[in-house]
């Protein structure tokens, strides 16, 4: 996990003694602001179910937490998990609000995560989002020492190809430093010297260099022609080297952070549909 900054550290810690401050409810109580909102859509009933229910959010994105990716933002998505639970939860159903929810709050946190490391190229098929998780599960808890007969047997578990499984534990190895010495070798060669000199020449990295300049043209001439919200989501969100989070954009807004997510989502079609007859030129 990447290691968070104070900043990050504190707002989490705040943030969390704040959801503390909302009581929890009991079954009965659960299931009256329940039928309360199933029934009459009664709006303060669901901030209500809601709210009580934030602390196991934070309980949930926490379990996730080896991915690298910033907690508050998995709290986020797994809030919104939490939201769309809510407003689909049937109370007649015989079973607690969270039995249910927690299927929506790890939904929405593990779409979040592989939309995030997707360029790893994780993959977004059924059998490829299991492998990365299962996978990932199964490295917190042990290191995987695999031979052929355990990558079959493995495979056949997760009713996925002995392919599939071998390209996807490849991929969560994690890092090699190049400096390594590689196994089997004269013990001086590294990795760094085994690997082809791939670099462009001086015309390609001239070519490479102008197609980049008018690429950061056109997308600055598209981004003119957005509004002032989301001019600002796709600065300090999209292109930023350090992007905010929907929390603190919709902070600077006073809007929520679903209303942010829409409009990040509707800026994104914007500027795809301006930029192609652009790049078409």
């Amino acid at each position: 996990m990447l290691a968070q900054t104070p900043v990050i550290a504190d707002s989490l810690r705040l943030y969390v003694s704040e959801i503390r401050k909302f009581p929890l409810l009991s079954e009965e109580e659960e299931h009256i602001y329940a039928v309360s909102f199933f029934e009459a859509k009664d709006l303060a009933a669901a901030h209500t179910l809601i709210t009580s229910n934030l602390r196991f959010v934070v309980k949930v994105a926490y379990e996730f937490r080896h991915y690298g990716l910033k907690m508050l933002d998995l709290i986020q998505e797994g809030n919104i998990g939490l939201m769309m639970a809510v407003r689909k939860f049937n109370p007649y159903k015989g079973v607690r609000l969270i039995s249910y929810a927690v299927w929506w709050i790890k939904a929405y946190i593990q779409n979040h995560i592989i939309s995030s490391w997707s360029l790893l190229k994780i993959g977004t098929t059924q059998a490829q989002r299991k492998l990365f998780f299962k996978l990932r599960q199964t490295k917190n808890a042990r290191a995987l020492i695999i031979d052929d007969e355990d990558i079959m047997s493995d495979a056949e578990s997760l009713q996925v190809t002995e392919q599939e499984f071998s390209e996807m534990e490849q991929r969560m190895r994690g890092d090699l430093s190049l400096n390594a010495e590689i196994p089997g070798g004269d013990g001086t060669t590294t990795a760094l010297e085994s690997l082809a000199d791939d670099r462009l020449n001086q015309e390609e990295l001239l070519a490479e260099c102008q197609e980049s300049l008018d690429l950061k043209q056109k997308v600055a001439q598209v981004v003119k022609h957005l509004n002032e919200k989301e001019r600002y989501i796709i600065e300090n969100r999209i292109t930023a080297d350090e992007p905010l989070t929907l929390q603190e954009i919709a902070s600077h807004f006073s809007i929520s952070r679903e209303r942010v997510r829409q409009i990040e989502e509707g800026a994104l079609r914007k500027t795809k549909q301006a930029l192609l007859p652009l790049l078409a030129a």
